[in-house]
């Protein structure tokens, strides 16, 4: 894996400024950061079940997991592989009944299954995203080229290799995939491709697990106060941090960048980025807003991520930290930019640098802002142009290389960096799947596995789906006495209405009856004789005369208000 710092000492600050001002701040610490190569505790497996020949007995395949998707934690996806042969860039131009291998009866892809397609032509999240809508359970990225520090790398003449392993990023429209990809070395998915051209079925599973070395769970959050794709985690996951309470302990890391190592402080000592940094440019992270002339800047961010971890230092030894999400779920809500409007898909921007609103978010969450504010001294002086290191923030940067984070959000579960998209479900299925079997705590019992984790979080049981009562009665929550007077209950209403139903039914086909004898019979307005044999139609009881003879008087005659045939 591979860690990504700051500014380069090697660009000047006139064509920083120039990237910056133009809106390419992304493009420039993707293009411009220094790479170092850290590897990372591995948290899933691809393996090849069938034909024996393929699979590889232990760890299975070499992969790299997608950073975009929801993967199911705890669980994987066995299914039949087929393999694409169009490159799936184009949505409009899926052939589900062609591919490999081949059906005799022209029959399409029977879902759910694993596709596999090549690399290249678009983005990995339009290829899973196009996989997804035909009924994919699953996706394999057929890498095409191989990496130069392997045995088997061959390259072909006019072909070259990659001198690093490659990132299945996300391209920042990939919130919509709920589907796992990985992405396989191309020597390897040129031996599945074979065996699927030659008509072979080939069956694979895809699982995830986290390492789950016994009854408690560590788990770290890394991620930048001015991070917009954390934020809704960052105000819901606390509920679900309370719920696990000592069974689990939770550790959030500001990612900040190392800016000397990045060449932002000179030989001399000087700050070469500009209000990117602290301390002469030792600690720096991106401008929040892209805006450098105004607004909130990255020294701004720094400076609140030294907050947010005095207070966790403060009230986060418990490894829950209730003020401390209470804190960041205040500041998020509270404290943003002038003018700032929420517009569908956009972040809303933050004001890092409004005093009295990060009083106000204290005074929310509870939080002693003079015990806050000595710790930040304590821990090394913090301004623009002091040279000098700040314990903690120096303490931080250390821990980032130990972890081999690679781009933030990344969440951490005993050691093992979870891909993926971190939503509540994701996080939450990611964390009970590190407990060891048999020692999960309840929360997860009851709510790893529902339709609506946060709902279950919040309120105490599985209340979403058709299953949600039943789950609630196998639990515990809702008692059996209560839950069979709720089914008689609703059994005794549909009752009623049917038989209301059924009466109102009967009455409209009499009164539709009549209506047709009115119409096409004639009608007799002499008929005064006692035993006629006229058919006659008997009127129902809300019909009769005022003395309840129903139409007939007591000899059996036919009165005047009968209907006949003459």
């Amino acid at each position: 894996m591979t860690r990504p710092h700051c500014l380069p000492g090697t660009r000047s600050l006139s064509s920083i400024l120039a990237l910056l001002l133009s809106g390419s701040l992304q493009f420039l610490l993707l293009g411009l950061y220094k790479l170092e190569v850290v590897r990372a505790v591995q948290t899933s497996k691809f393996q090849i079940l069938i034909p024996q020949s393929l699979s590889k007995p232990g760890k299975g395949y070499d992969h790299r997991d997608a950073l975009f998707g929801i993967p199911p934690y705890g669980g994987s996806i066995q299914q039949q592989v087929f393999y694409a042969d169009t490159d799936l860039c184009d949505a409009n131009n899926i052939n589900a009944k062609g591919g490999y291998p081949q059906r005799s009866d022209g029959s399409a892809w029977q879902t759910p299954f694993i596709l596999l397609v090549d690399r290249g032509g678009c983005s990995f999240v339009v290829k899973v995203r196009n996989a997804q809508r035909a009924g994919a359970a699953g996706v394999l990225i057929a890498d095409d080229l191989c990496l130069c520090d392997r045995p088997d790398c061959k390259p072909e003449t006019d072909e070259v290799c990659e001198t690093r392993e490659p990132l299945m990023a996300d391209d920042g429209s990939g919130a919509d995939v709920s589907i796992p990809s990985f992405l396989l070395f191309r020597e390897d998915a040129d031996q599945i491709k074979q065996a699927l051209m030659n008509n072979q079925h080939v069956r694979a599973q895809m699982s995830f697990k986290v390492p789950a070395p016994g009854a408690r769970v560590e788990y770290q959050l890394w991620t930048a106060p001015s991070d917009f794709v954390s934020r809704s985690l960052e105000q819901t996951f606390g509920l679900a941090a309370a719920a696990l309470g000592d069974r689990a302990s939770f550790q959030p890391h500001p990612y900040i960048y190392d800016g000397i190592s990045a060449g932002c402080q000179t030989e001399t000592g000087e700050d070469e980025c500009f209000n990117l940094c602290l301390n002469d440019g030792r600690y720096c992270t991106i401008d929040p807003d892209d805006d450098m002339q105004s607004g909130s800047s990255g020294a701004d961010v720094v400076r609140e991520a030294l907050r947010r971890l005095c207070i966790w230092q403060t009230y986060g030894t418990d490894g829950i930290g209730q003020k401390w999400w209470d804190y960041v779920t205040a500041f998020i809500d509270g404290c943003q930019a002038e003018g700032a409007e929420e517009v569908e898909g956009e972040p809303v921007q933050l004001n890092f640098n409004d005093p009295e609103c990060v009083s106000f978010a204290m005074v929310v969450a509870q939080v002693d802002e003079n015990v806050i504010n000595d710790c930040m001294e304590k821990s090394g002086e913090l301004g623009e142009t002091s040279n000098v290191t700040n314990t903690l923030l120096e303490q931080e940067i250390k821990d980032q290389k130990a972890a081999g984070v690679v781009l933030i959000p990344s969440l951490v579960v005993n050691g093992a960096i979870v891909h993926g998209s971190l939503s509540f479900s994701t996080v939450l299925k990611a964390v009970c799947s590190g407990f060891s079997p048999g020692s999960e705590p309840a929360v997860c019992l009851k709510c790893a596995d529902c339709n609506n984790e946060l709902d279950c979080v919040e309120f105490g049981s599985c209340r979403s789906g058709p299953t949600g009562l039943i789950d609630s009665v196998v639990s515990g929550d809702v008692p059996l006495e209560i839950f069979v007077g709720v089914l008689f209950g609703f059994a005794a209403l549909f009752g009623c209405v049917l038989c209301i139903q059924s009466r109102r039914q009967q009455r409209m086909m009499r009164d539709q009856v009549r209506g047709i004898v009115a119409d096409y019979m004639p009608v007799s307005s002499q008929n005064t004789r006692t035993g006629d044999t006229s058919l006659a139609l008997a009127q129902d009881e809300d019909d009769g005369d005022d003395h309840g003879n129903n139409g007939y008087d007591n000899g059996g005659a036919t009165t005047n208000s009968s209907f006949s045939i003459t």
